[in-house]
């Protein structure tokens, strides 16, 4: 049986500007290593939020998470960043890279910031992440010389330069056209099945999460389906 790699508690969530708003409700599930699951439901539900706190973010929430089977309701905000860094990759809809660096060097910097390998170590790491990606041609180039769809796998590699337990991705493939969106879900189902990585992704693209291993459905904050 695959461990898991996380686990919700009966998660909720209140937010108190300037009423008081119940957005989550005793959200529960867990996610077992190599799982590629999606998180779906309409604008509002309550899928980013959910997502903030999965991702230790947003630690004003009542419930327990477990990453790795730590259990991290009482932790420092210095540890719960030692853990985003060492256990969490982050995908966005946007890619954020730096584009004053080169490919290279913005998908080594999540691997300089934990400091637990050598410089050389962590290019060599992810030089071989881009040759997984496919874009190891485009390693020296600056951010902005790629096109949209390499800017999003350069995001991937560098969600994965540490090795983490998890990717958690919040519309990853939303600012994609169609074929670049195929190219994401095809490296995501790949790194799950190939590499054991385990994938939590919201998205809005029913066809993207139809295809992915699992669908947890949230409506007005409560899980419906899993």
């Amino acid at each position: 049986m695959e461990k898991n790699v996380l686990e919700a508690k009966a998660i909720s969530k209140f937010f108190h500007d300037p009423k008081t708003v119940q957005v989550l409700t005793d959200v529960t599930f867990d996610l077992k290593a190599g799982e590629f699951t999606s998180i779906i439901g309409k604008s509002g539900c309550g899928k980013s939020t959910l997502l903030y706190i999965l991702s230790t973010m947003d630690t004003d929430y009542e419930g327990e998470l477990y990453i790795d089977g730590e259990f991290l309701g009482d932790k420092t905000e210095a540890h719960l960043a030692h853990v985003r860094n060492a256990k969490i990759g982050f995908v966005f809809q946007f890619h954020y890279l730096l584009n004053e660096f080169n490919v290279l060097q913005n998908v080594m910097m999540p691997g300089l910031k934990l400091g637990e390998l050598t410089a050389a170590e962590i290019e060599h790491n992810a030089y071989e992440k881009l040759k997984v990606l496919g874009i190891q041609d485009e390693a020296l180039k600056k951010a902005n010389q790629i096109s949209g769809g390499q800017k999003q796998r350069v995001a991937i590699a560098r969600a994965l330069i540490n090795d983490p337990s998890i990717i958690m991705a919040d519309e990853p493939t939303g600012n994609l056209d169609h074929k670049n969106s195929e190219i994401v879900f095809e490296i995501f189902k790949e790194l799950a099945e190939e590499y054991k990585q385990s994938l939590l992704v919201v998205t809005h693209d029913t066809d993207f999460a139809n295809r992915t291993h699992r669908i947890i459905e949230l409506l007005d904050g409560r899980v419906i389906r899993q």
